[in-house]
């Protein structure tokens, strides 16, 4: 009787190893009180998906968690920011736009905006089975263009 006690957590604890449920943080500012976070869970191995969850912060004024749906498990996401400061997520071929100021605005877009998708930040990706946030490389400036001297 104690034998079939200890099989079955044995037998379970492999259907339980492949399942994901992590998380990154990209700090918008550089402080941990503003940032937006990107959670991914996988109740089942054998489920080929993730759920992805964005929690938009800015403490001690807001938290919102907001659901971004079903993707593969090595979807990228991306995060631009505009000119307002607003934020658009691009996760696999899914846009949404949220912000900040209050974290309650959220939004799926259709398609890119007219106006281009902003500042690249970063992009949430795996990297080893571990879910992490690359800063995008800063824009190379362009150098200005000298005049011609006479000769």
């Amino acid at each position: 009787m104690r034998l079939r006690h200890l099989l079955l957590p044995l037998l379970a604890a492999p259907l339980l190893t492949a399942c994901v449920n992590d998380s990154a943080t990209y700090e918008i500012d550089n402080t941990r009180e503003h940032v937006l976070s990107l959670i991914r869970e996988q109740p089942y191995f054998w489920d080929g998906k993730v759920e992805l969850y964005l929690v938009v912060s800015r403490m001690p004024y807001c938290m919102r968690r907001h659901s971004l749906g079903a993707v593969s498990v090595n979807t990228k996401v991306e995060i631009y920011q505009v000119p307002s400061g607003a934020f658009i997520v691009k996760a696999g071929k899914h846009l949404f736009a949220t912000e900040t100021q209050t974290c309650e605005s959220f939004a799926k877009i259709a398609e890119e905006p007219a106006e281009g998708m902003g500042t690249l930040m970063g992009t949430f990706q795996v990297k080893d089975e571990t879910l992490v946030f690359v800063k995008a490389e800063p824009p190379a400036e362009i150098p200005e263009s000298q005049p011609a001297k006479p000769e």
